[in-house]
């Protein structure tokens, strides 16, 4: 990831929630972010209406779930997003926020989805700039920070954001909110001892 982008990736996502007239710790939904940058989502179980075959979507909803989460499509000049409606929604929710970071962030693709081996072609670098905005799109350091505060568990984030118990813990952790949020409350331990 390149330099300075942790930071803003933190701006960014405080000003699309504002965009959306959402606060720092207010729960946000992909689906409100996909209207306002006109990107339709269309869940898995519904592409055979648009003559996607049927094992295709018997394969990645049923035999191998696991390998399909989202996915950003260009069309043209129009983009939208399937994404795998077999998943629990707290699990299609960051699927789709991490796609949703890819327009924000206006990321080109110039690379195929697939090798001609089968395999996936992806750019690590983009990839991860997508992982970290789509994380502060959701849960954002300063509310990771507040609950970290309130010491939260990560059920209880989870709960709040309507996220995975994974991601949230992710989220806590990869942000450093949990070790300030208990450093500070250290301190006062500290500080509160001392005669």
């Amino acid at each position: 990831m390149r330099r300075g982008f942790k930071e803003e990736a933190k701006r960014l996502a405080l000003e699309v929630r504002e965009e959306l007239q959402l606060g720092s710790h207010e729960p946000l939904d992909p689906r409100d972010l996909a209207d306002l940058y006109g990107a339709p989502i269309f869940p898995l179980h519904e592409l055979a209406s648009y003559d996607c075959p049927a094992e295709a979507i018997t394969y990645f909803s049923n035999v191998r779930q696991a390998t399909f989460s989202a996915a950003l499509v260009l069309l043209g000049s129009a983009r939208f997003i399937v994404d795998n409606s077999a998943h629990a929604d707290t699990r299609r929710r960051v699927s789709i926020g991490h796609e949703l970071a890819h327009i924000v962030l206006e990321h080109d693709f110039v690379t195929t989805l697939l090798t001609l081996d089968g395999c996936r072609a992806v750019d690590k670098e983009i990839e991860g700039e997508a992982d970290r905005l789509g994380g502060e799109l959701l849960i954002p350091y300063q509310a990771a920070l507040t609950a970290g505060r309130a010491a939260w568990t990560d059920d209880q984030v989870a709960r709040h954001y309507n996220v995975s118990r994974q991601f949230a813990a992710m989220r806590m952790n990869a942000s450093g909110a949990r070790k300030v949020a208990e450093r500070q409350r250290a301190n006062r331990r500290t500080v509160s001892l001392q005669p």
